[in-house]
């Protein structure tokens, strides 16, 4: 039954990230401000690859990095025939090892390695139908060793479900810019990773919220990001944070 379930949360999310032209278009047109033909970009939660897809289309080489099983067959059977896309089957966290994924058989893009994340949303308005049932073992690596392996990229996508911050203390280098994913029901998260960038030599912060492909305000400070995060209402439920050196 698991497994009918999950098909049918992947047939969503494809009919949801590649059936609208105009959402792609959008995207494309946000992260061209950071991506230039011939880069490398690492898509760390790639989830079904349309961001992979995005990055492909402005011309970056792409190491996709998906730890759930189901999506890491999607990715290989969208892009394992290409030479400009190096797929990872592993989690991303401060240090190696072994960890337990806990699985949204019905929404797959919110299955999480981080307890806090899914304890937080069992009791958030808005989280009520969401459920975690069952989970699988995944491997960890760090962003330090995907670089040693693949090299350093120009831009990161950072989109774990609430273990962003835990990523990003295995990184030791900054990159030329990155995004990461925050909540409302859990921004404790989003404010340890602009410490985070902060301390890394990060200046530059702007958000967009939800899948707009917008950005809020224009390029703030890491303190003014921080308030304006705290600031945020319930509501607004997510969105990803991007920083850039200099």
């Amino acid at each position: 039954m698991g497994t009918v379930r999950t098909a049918r949360a992947v047939v969503r999310s494809l009919r949801i990230y590649y059936g609208n032209r105009a959402r792609a278009a959008a995207m494309d047109r946000l992260y061209s401000g950071f991506i230039q033909p011939g880069d490398l970009v690492f898509d760390v939660g790639a989830h079904v690859g349309d961001r992979t897809a995005s990055f492909r289309r402005l011309g970056a080489r792409v190491v996709a990095i998906e730890p759930q099983p189901s999506m890491a067959r999607i990715l290989r059977l969208l892009y394992g025939l290409s030479r400009a896309v190096a797929i990872e089957e592993v989690a991303v966290g401060r240090e190696p090892g072994i960890t337990r994924m806990m699985i949204n058989a019905d929404n797959p893009t919110v299955s999480s390695v981080s307890p806090a994340f899914v304890d937080a949303a069992r009791d958030a308005k808005g989280w009520e139908t969401q459920s975690w049932t069952r989970s699988v073992e995944v491997a960890i690596t760090t962003l330090d060793a995907l670089m040693a392996r693949h090299g350093c990229p120009a831009f990161i996508k950072l989109d774990v479900e609430g273990f962003e911050a835990e990523a990003l203390q295995g990184m030791s280098q900054a990159v030329r810019a990155l995004s990461f994913e925050f909540t409302t029901i859990h921004r404790d998260v989003g404010l340890a990773c602009v410490g985070r960038c902060s301390a890394m030599g990060y200046t530059r912060f702007n958000a967009a919220l939800g899948e707009s492909q917008t950005f809020v305000n224009d390029w703030m400070t890491a303190s003014d990001i921080a308030r304006w995060l705290m600031d945020l209402p319930q509501a607004a439920n997510s969105g990803d944070i991007y920083a850039v050196v200099g």
